[in-house]
């Protein structure tokens, strides 16, 4: 079916119809994975006093509102003292409030007698730059801050069942039924958060969202690359990541302009809409149909591209599959092809080595995106922008990606970013925190470097298995990604412990990828593997060539020797 390509184009009209209708709803799929960083947000906040505040003392200063407080409250350890309209004087904590025990002067040092009370009325918000989120509604601080932390790991583990579930049935039923089904959920299901009564119907909303989100992404990659050749397919699937890239853009600049986390949520999910109207004009792909046995409608399929694409020359499935079509004159079955599971990924000790490499890169590539994505808004400076940045750095990423594949090799691409990536994470940790400008550039060239890693490991993957276990090796790796996507927003908390920590994990991780890359073989250039034996050559070659650069060294080194040069250090790198 491959050589379909060779007849009718490999991107024509209508594959470019089919691949941009795909890749806009992408767009929705990078808008929920990180529309929680301004659903959730947490702003400044204050227990809340029992009666009406007549006056509110932070030091020096004295106001009359807590909307005045706001911004010379800098220091959250300072409580605010307040006076009620009965002359009771509280002294206003985060969790919790204390009475002063006759006390009638407001004065912000007190050394007499206090009662403590808990948060019972409620918390006071800093309103100044939002009007609502999901914390100031469900009062989700103190004792239940942890629920608001959960928000964004609960989304992500519903992408990795999402994943799972979907991509499996997609190979069941089609791609074309899963792609209706999951955009329809994107927008019942988005629409719909908006509206949630409480915290726990919001988690199993955006928990559904999250599946359908997933599902979606996972078979819209095997749906464009079903329909794009071989000559245009690195950077089409590729570029399916800048869509999502522009989806979080979107997040940012809708974020700035409306402050209401439900109204917000609902624009968002009303982007959904426009491939939902047009999805059922999507005809299901050639490759599925085919697997099926379904011939008539590939040969339809094959039709629709040819008028759609000007293609003169004819070409039906039996000039695409002319073994087949022999083997049912012949009434021969093919033989069976051997069912295999994700033990055949540790066949022997090369391919154990390399799916533990494989897996760690996928994890680490998933992990050091969200956890740099995610803790954009923590920067410092204008939270917006710096998400906007995060999404922005990743279109010009790939582009490069995509060039540096081609010409340098997909490990020597993928390695240099993996360890440049580790040393950013170290630059960041040594810059002054007066610094933000620079460290928010450094923190964009992060996102940049592991863009690359994260956008290069699907491709790779896929070249580094036979066709027997590729989908197995592709499908493990990406539950590791939606594995360290879990594991990053856990990652971004651990700031509170240490403001570097994020950068710390991440490097580590990094670094250790980054060298496990170096041992694995080079696929540019050289034909996909279909068997473990052809897998098995492939790194034999690699090892042999190492053990050849080796030898030639050590007969250099006697010929120096034997010729009484000087081969001090020196003196050899002036002569290579």
């Amino acid at each position: 079916m491959e050589g379909l390509f060779d007849y009718v184009g490999h991107f024509g009209r209508f594959q470019a119809y089919v691949y941009f209708t795909c890749a806009f709803q992408s767009i929705s799929c990078g808008i929920h994975y990180l529309s929680s960083v301004f659903i959730a947000v947490t702003p400044k906040y204050i227990c809340r006093p029992p009666g009406n505040v007549s006056l509110i003392l932070l030091h020096n200063d004295t106001v009359s509102r807590f909307s005045e407080v706001w911004h010379l409250w800098t220091s959250v350890n300072d409580p605010l003292v307040v006076q009620q309209e009965n002359g009771e004087i509280w002294e206003l904590h985060r969790c919790n409030l204390y009475k002063r025990i006759d006390s009638f002067t407001p004065t912000y040092t007190y050394q007499g007698n206090k009662t403590s009370y808990s948060c019972s009325d409620g918390y006071e918000y800093d309103y100044t730059n939002l009007e609502s989120s999901i914390v100031t509604d469900w009062d989700l601080v103190c004792d239940q801050e942890w629920l608001a932390k959960f928000v964004q790991p609960t989304f992500m583990l519903g992408v990795l069942i999402g994943a799972v579930a979907f991509g499996d049935i997609a190979d069941r039923v089609g791609r074309r039924p899963i792609m209706w089904i999951t955009s329809s959920c994107q927008f019942i299901f988005g629409v719909a958060v908006a509206f949630t009564f409480n915290y726990y119907s919001f988690v199993i909303v955006r928990f559904l969202l999250a599946m359908a989100s997933s599902g979606y992404l996972v078979v819209v990659f095997v749906y464009v690359t079903e329909y794009v050749g071989i000559k245009a397919r690195t950077w089409a699937s590729m570029h399916i990541h800048a869509f999502f890239a522009v989806g979080v853009m979107v997040v940012a600049l809708v974020g700035y302009l409306v402050r209401a986390w439900w109204i917000y949520q609902i624009i968002l999910s009303l982007l959904t809409l426009p491939f939902i109207l047009c999805c059922w004009m999507l005809p299901e792909t050639p490759f599925w149909l085919h697997s099926q046995g379904k011939r008539k409608k590939v040969e339809s399929v094959i039709a629709t591209i040819q008028k759609w694409n000007k293609v003169s020359t004819k070409c039906t499935l039996s000039d695409l599959c002319p073994v087949e079509e022999d083997s049912e004159r012949t009434g021969k079955d093919p033989l069976p092809a051997k069912k295999h599971n994700v033990l055949d990924l540790f066949h022997n000790c090369t391919f154990t080595r390399r799916t533990i490499s494989v897996w760690l890169i996928w994890f680490t590539g998933s992990l050091g995106y969200y956890v740099f994505a995610l803790n954009s808004v923590n920067l410092g400076g204008n939270e917006y922008l710096n998400l906007f940045l995060t999404g922005a750095v990743e279109i010009p990423s790939y582009i490069v990606c995509c060039i540096c594949m081609d010409k340098l090799g997909r490990r020597n691409t993928l390695a240099p970013f993996l360890l440049l990536s580790t040393v950013i994470c170290v630059v960041i940790m040594v810059i002054p925190e007066d610094y933000e400008t620079v460290t928010i550039i450094m923190s964009m060239a992060g996102k940049f470097s592991i863009g690359i890693a994260f956008g290069l490991i699907y491709l790779y993957t896929a070249e580094l298995y036979p066709t027997i276990i590729r989908s197995l090796a592709v499908g493990s790796g990406s539950m590791m990604c939606r594995l360290g996507s879990v594991v990053a927003p856990f990652c971004v908390y651990l700031k509170d412990v240490w403001i570097f920590m994020p950068q710390l994990l991440v490097g580590i991780m990094a670094l250790l990828s980054g060298i496990l890359t170096l041992m694995l073989p080079e696929t540019l250039g050289k034909p996909l593997m279909n068997t473990m034996e052809d897998a098995g050559k492939v790194e034999a070659n690699e090892e042999s060539k190492r053990k050849s650069v080796l030898e030639a060294n050590g007969v250099m080194m006697e010929k120096l020797e034997s010729s009484g040069a000087d081969i001090s250090d020196e003196s050899l790198m002036h002569k290579f």
